[in-house]
């Protein structure tokens, strides 16, 4: 049964139950905890958690999921992926646990041809939990006496494996999870408390029953008592179910993950053989052909849903996943591009889940191929890094320091993998331990970031005690100031009855017309008043959707919870706000004009005047695209169109083609804003000018990269548009009047006086060589025996840069002839010391050699340097130390032996 069949019977089975069928959400996750969405019921937290009431009482889905925290792991078991298919079914409040493991029972077992998957009832397993006095009874008997499993078969587990919690205060409850036998032939008989290989786990159903309070780890809790709305939470893994069902070894050999690592094979010319015991000698090039194809479907299905490779965040497990699929192919031999084969198989094989992959496979493809191009000269420079480093340690006869491995790493990207088989290669060990140690600080200090991350939004009770009386109204779509009151104050992350005059204080209104920042879009600002105070609103922000909390300081008297205000919005600021928003609208739909809809928005930011793009694209735009996006945005706002807002169903925007953004979370009603129909048509729920004419002109200010396969533009529109042109303007005039030729005239000009300025620094130039070369006569004379070395050490002062210092050397060397002897010169360029040696053949037999000597004068001066034994380089910061640097070389020479 293929993959995409299983999908489909799951939610045929629960739709046939009365289950809503939910597609599913992003692999980007909207909780800010989250990097990705890592199990199937992250999209259904609001409902689970009660922070939002949920539009209906059972669904089902089957989700995209991403985990990468245990990548080193990928390839060495059956149960290890980064991308996986979570199908689940959830009930908010309506059926309990009986229901819940009575529809997981029917559904594996019932046969193909009745709509099930016709799993073997004798072959599955369950467990319930049960923990010293704490037990599942009710789960046990209904397996038991109403499924009718033996008692032999449902095994009791303590709470590390089945009870569920957030980690927070909040939902928990007991699970009960379903273990398919695998048979004799992969492992022990006895259950999944003898051996998890045998008998695999497919499906977990979690019962949250209990509101848990001081929760301080996973097994370590209260429980505050039960929960007034009982919740269902199951997932089944989808490869799990498939690899059972289509008889295969391990999800990297189901339908949609076997085809890369056939092309894997193919390329490499290795065989596959499904090896899972690490003693079986192609136990390692399965593991690198299984990491392949697991990392190449990771890496499509991503950059399907808007991610791109940078150096931080989701861009960084994207680039990282890219990268150890290039790096597990070069493993395996092939040195040369791959993704242009792996890929379009991962798509052909997962476009009957997900037909996105083939419709957007251009942008998908161009920024994975860039991607790919990018790391394999990461790989050219890191080996010539890695080269020297070899060097160095084994002429010192150490092992390869752990800080230059972690610095190959996180430098250069360099896998530790690829520094220990080219290290292997030189005959030269790692220290691995101390590469492992530096990467662990590493960890431990990302770790950290994150767990302050969480928690700086994790307590957000006093926000949802405020949110049940109800939404903030927002009124700003009407008016710029309303009569409102004020529901809550909050100070220090509690509420407060009072807030005297100097305070900073977190505000809840019942109803404002303050836009808080969202869609890219600044909140607005503007004053509050009220009888006897005044408080300025700095920020507006959504801590908990639907809730609307302003940031502000009291200016002038004290406010009260239950006041009665007057919100007003700063008109000005908004009016500048909205045609930079409407300003964004118009370059997107420029983009798409010139470019083609390829050109996906993939976030913004606008303000008071100013707008910010960026949009997926793989190359930097041509000074002509540049200037045709300016002007036909400026066409767009002299045109005069009217900015229309439409409130529709999601569904019917879709249909009318409206642009969303990636990642982006929306509601089954939506707003639509369009400008002269479906030239510009998005879903937007922020605030517009009422027609482009108010925009007023717009001036881009230019173009950058924002990461592999992403632009970024910026602009300015309205008066700061103006004052902006008449800056450059007025710079024009000056430079006029500087040179005195029209504007016309400048670029000519300009380009006449540079040209002029090049010739005369050449002829200084040369002028500086000859008088260096014409020294070089007198200078031979100062050269000094030292202990059977003629050492000639020169400060040369002021010069044009290092080649003219090398020549200089070099003329030195041949003058001295054939004895032992060496010379150094020392100048100055750009403000930098730069030193150079030279040694001819009698001086090194004699053990004098450049490099050694170049690496003592670079320590002295404040950098580094290195180089061949006959001729070396180096330089510093520190340039008033170059005669201390040339002592010290001669004291070298001196000291040798």
């Amino acid at each position: 049964m293929k993959s995409h069949e299983i999908a489909r019977r799951w939610l045929d089975y629960f739709s046939d139950k009365g289950h809503t069928v939910v597609p599913s959400a992003s692999l980007v996750s909207n909780d800010p905890s989250l990097l990705f969405t890592v199990a199937g019921m992250v999209p259904f937290i609001p409902y689970l958690t009660a922070r939002e009431k949920a539009p209906y009482s059972r669904a089902t889905s089957v989700q995209k999921c991403i985990r990468t925290a245990d990548i080193e792991e990928v390839g060495k078991t059956a149960r290890h992926g980064t991308f996986f298919q979570m199908a689940g079914n959830f009930s908010f409040g309506d059926y309990f646990k009986e229901e819940a493991i009575t529809y997981a029972w029917e559904l594996l077992t019932s046969d193909v041809e009745k709509g099930g998957f016709g799993l073997d009832p004798e072959r599955l397993w369950v467990t319930v939990y049960e923990d010293g006095d704490e037990r599942d009874d009710e789960a046990r008997a209904i397996w038991r006496d109403k499924i009718g499993i033996p008692n032999e078969r449902i095994v009791g587990t303590g709470k590390a494996d089945n009870y569920w919690n957030t980690g927070q205060a909040g939902p928990g409850g007991p699970c009960s999870e379903i273990y398919y036998d695998r048979g004799p032939a992969h492992g022990q008989e006895g259950g999944p408390a003898v051996d998890e290989t045998r008998y695999i786990e497919i499906w977990n159903l979690v019962f949250m029953q209990y509101q848990l309070s001081a929760v301080r780890s996973k097994t370590d809790f209260d429980v505050a008592g039960e929960l007034p709305q009982k919740n269902i939470d199951t997932g089944l893994g989808l490869e799990r179910l498939a690899m059972i069902l289509q008889g295969v070894e391990n999800m990297y050999e189901t339908d949609q993950v076997r085809p890369v690592l056939d092309k894997a094979a193919e390329l490499s010319g290795k065989a596959y053989t499904s090896a899972e015991d690490a003693s079986d000698p192609h136990h390692t090039d399965d593991v690198r052909m299984r990491v392949v194809a697991d990392h190449i479907r990771s890496a499509l299905m991503l950059i399907s849903d808007g991610v791109s490779p940078s150096n931080e965040g989701r861009g960084y497990v994207l680039r990282r996943l890219i990268r150890r699929a290039v790096r597990a192919m070069r493993l395996l031999g092939v040195e040369t591009a791959v993704l242009p084969e792996l890929l379009p198989v991962s798509r052909d094989a997962m476009k009957g889940t997900y037909p996105e992959v083939e419709a957007d496979f251009a942008r998908i493809s161009r920024i994975a191929y860039a991607e790919e191009k990018a790391f394999l000269r990461t790989i050219a420079s890191g080996t010539e890094r890695l080269e020297e480093a070899v060097k160095v340690s084994k002429a010192a006869g150490t092992p390869l320091s752990g800080e230059e491995a972690f610095a190959l790493h996180d430098t250069y990207g360099f896998p530790i993998d690829l520094t220990l088989e080219m290290a292997e290669e030189a005959g030269l060990k790692v220290d691995e331990a101390g590469f492992r140690s530096l990467m662990s600080e590493q960890r431990k200090r990302a770790q950290a970031d994150a767990r302050g991350k969480k928690h700086g939004h994790a307590d957000l009770s006093v926000f949802n005690e405020l949110l049940a009386a109800g939404n903030t109204v927002f009124t700003g779509y009407d008016e710029l100031s309303t009569e409102s009151k004020v529901r809550g104050i909050i100070s220090g992350g509690s509420r407060v009855d009072f807030a005297p005059q100097g305070s900073e204080i977190s505000l809840v209104l019942d109803e404002t017309p303050f836009y808080a920042e969202a869609g890219g879009q600044a909140a607005d600002t503007g004053l509050i008043t009220g009888d006897g105070f005044v408080l300025e609103v700095s920020d507006v922000q959504r801590p908990v959707k639907g809730l609307s909390v302003h940031k502000a300081i009291v200016r002038e008297g004290e406010i009260a919870a239950g006041a009665n205000v007057l919100a007003a919005v700063d008109a000005q600021r908004r009016h500048e706000a909205e045609q930079a928003h409407s300003g964004t609208h118009i370059v997107h739909a420029a983009l798409h004009q010139i470019l083609g809809p390829e050109a996906l928005q993939r976030g913004s930011f606008n303000k008071a005047g100013y707008l910010r793009f960026d949009f997926s694209w793989g190359e930097g735009l041509s000074d002509a695209a540049k200037s045709e996006i300016e002007e036909v945005s400026n066409l767009a706002i002299r045109s005069n169109y009217q900015v229309e807002t439409k409130i529709m169903s999601l569904a019917d925007a879709k249909a009318l083609g409206a642009t969303a953004l990636f990642g982006e979370a929306y509601g089954d009603t939506v707003r639509v804003v369009e400008m002269n129909g479906d030239w510009s048509r998005e879903l937007c729920g922020g605030t517009h000018v009422a027609s482009t004419s108010r925009i007023g002109s717009l001036t881009l200010l230019g173009e950058q990269s924002v990461g592999s396969g992403n632009r970024r533009v910026e602009a300015f529109v309205g008066m700061d548009a103006f004052r902006h042109l008449a800056a450059e303007r007025a710079l024009v005039n000056e430079l006029s009047e500087m040179l005195k030729v029209p504007s016309v005239q400048l670029p000519d000009r300009l380009a006449a006086t540079l040209a002029k300025l090049k010739a005369t620094e050449k002829e200084l130039e040369k002028l500086r060589r000859e008088q260096l070369a014409a020294s070089a006569a007198a200078l031979v004379g100062t050269a000094v025996d030292v202990d059977g070395v003629r050492l000639l050490a020169h400060n040369a002062g002021e010069v044009g840069g290092a080649d003219d210092l090398r020549t200089l050397a070099l003329d030195l060397r041949s003058r001295l002839g054939s004895e032992p002897a060496a010379v150094a010169v020392a100048g100055v360029s750009n403000n930098r010391p730069v030193v150079i040696v030279a040694t001819n053949e009698g001086a090194r037999s004699a053990g004098v050699k450049a490099g050694a000597l170049v690496k003592v004068a670079a320590g002295v001066l404040g950098g580094g340097g290195g180089g061949k034994d006959d001729v070396a380089q180096g330089g510093g910061s520190d340039a008033g130390k170059i005669a201390d640097a040339l002592t010290a070389i001669r004291g070298a020479v001196a000291g040798r032996g």
